[in-house]
């Protein structure tokens, strides 16, 4: 975001500038006057404007801890205590069952777990079920609740782009994108699981393997399209027992790049990558040089955001290929034919692409799986971060570009169509031959 706020604002000389501080007047998070600075980190001096205190990592994040993770986690944390989630400090607790049997019944502080796991987007729950099990996730409100907590961030990102931008419209442009993908991989999955193939599923009204009664098909789908189009991993159901097709859905999320809405903060950056290259690709229909926010994407811009889009599918079918030609690997597979595939095709797109959720019928606790998914998580995480910070770089030494004629408007309902377009294109001719053989392969047959 920073790189783009260094536009003129309307008072006087003021200005955003990027990393490093800010020229005058104003805070670039909160848009109040800024405090002036006494000099060290984070200020900058412009001209003949006062010295102010400028942004900077450890103002971030101080600001992000103490004014929004902290204070939600504890709100949350206490309504899902009131929901049932447990929270104490109890050994574990062996009790007679009905059927004269007995069971053990676990303790822990799982409430405060739960909300950060959610609100972070880190998906590893309490116990081995993760939100299925009923001490982590005990009813359809608190299913509602976690899968609010895992969308809230990201969500209010777009938002706080166009607010630092000094142009609210942007950040809605971002996020009616975002929410349009979400709508349609929702719908989508809804289908899949609700069309009635078979006896057992019409016995049933649905597909109900694998997802919890107390949640549904809506609850569970719902659950599961949020934690895949986000990098959360966290699940309610078992994405393996989805359809064929619904499993492609959920596959297909995470491929996108987890733009819609993404993790916190790479959801959105993914998302603005994935703008800058529909300008381009929209300045080549007119023969006009691409021009995002007032930045020229030029050849070093355009060789970044390609190398970007192309770290996550090369490790991931690489890795994949290298699975399923070896006769080890091969043996880990649970299920044969086209779901086999799927099976590895979704631990290393969800290794690239740092969700964490699963096929659990894939053995993965073997040497050759767990170096394999460590360097997919490696390289599909760090790979993309670096080319996100060259092309930042890149972008923050350009002068603002004076809007003309020939500039794409980027807060309009025709680029929401154009993005939306472009960012499921782009997906479909890099992973259309492995969806045609696994889930696509499965839900056909």
């Amino acid at each position: 975001i920073r790189v783009f706020v260094n536009k003129q604002v309307t008072v006087g000389e003021r200005e955003l500038v990027g990393v490093g501080g800010s020229t005058g007047g104003l805070d670039t998070v909160a848009g109040r006057p800024a405090r002036p600075a006494t000099g060290g980190a984070g200020t900058h001096t412009g001209g003949s404007n006062p010295a102010v205190l400028g942004n900077n990592f450890w103002v971030d994040l101080t600001r992000a801890t103490l004014r929004i993770l902290l204070p939600i986690a504890t709100v949350a944390a206490i309504a899902f205590v009131l929901g049932g989630v447990i929270q104490n400090l109890n050994d574990p607790v062996t009790v007679q069952t009905i059927g004269g049997g007995t069971q053990t019944l676990p303790g822990g502080l799982v409430a405060s777990q739960e909300v950060i796991k959610e609100l972070g987007t880190n998906g590893g729950g309490y116990f081995n079920a993760n939100s299925a099990h009923p001490f982590e996730n005990p009813n359809a409100a608190t299913n509602l609740a976690q899968i609010l907590l895992i969308l809230l961030i990201p969500i209010a990102l777009p938002r706080t782009l166009g607010r630092m931008l000094g142009d609210l419209k942007q950040g809605r442009t971002i996020v009616i994108a975002m929410a349009v993908i979400a709508a349609i991989s929702l719908a989508a999955t809804l289908a899949a699981e609700n069309a009635h193939g078979g006896a057992g599923l019409n016995a049933a009204g649905a597909s109900m393997e694998g997802k919890e009664a107390r949640f549904g098909v809506a609850g569970s789908a719902f659950f599961a399209v949020a934690t895949t189009l986000t990098s959360t991993g966290a699940v309610d159901s078992m994405h393996s027992s989805y359809t064929g097709l619904g499993g492609e859905v959920l596959l297909l999320n995470m491929m996108l790049g987890e733009v819609a809405p993404g993790g916190v903060g790479s959801g959105l950056y993914g998302m603005l990558i994935l703008a800058m290259l529909t300008v381009f690709l929209a300045g080549l229909m007119v023969g006009r040089t691409p021009t995002f926010l007032g930045k020229r994407l030029g050849a070093r811009e355009m060789k970044l955001i390609g190398g970007y889009l192309l770290v996550t599918p090369t490790v991931l079918l690489l890795g994949t290929g290298l699975a399923m030609s070896l006769p080890g690997p091969r043996d880990s597979i649970l299920n044969s034919g086209p779901h086999g595939l799927t099976e590895v095709v979704y631990a290393f797109t969800s290794a690239s692409n740092n969700n964490g959720s699963a096929f659990a019928g894939l053995n993965a606790n073997t040497d050759f799986y767990n170096i394999a998914l460590a360097i997919c998580m490696a390289v599909g995480r760090f790979g993309g971060i670096a080319l996100v910070l060259a092309l930042a770089g890149s972008l923050s030494k350009q002068a603002v570009a004076p809007k003309d004629s020939g500039t794409l408007p980027t807060s309009c309902t025709q680029f929401i169509v154009l993005l939306v377009v472009v960012t499921l294109l782009i997906t479909g001719l890099t992973y259309v031959p492995t969806l045609v053989l696994g889930p696509l392969a499965e839900g056909l047959s």
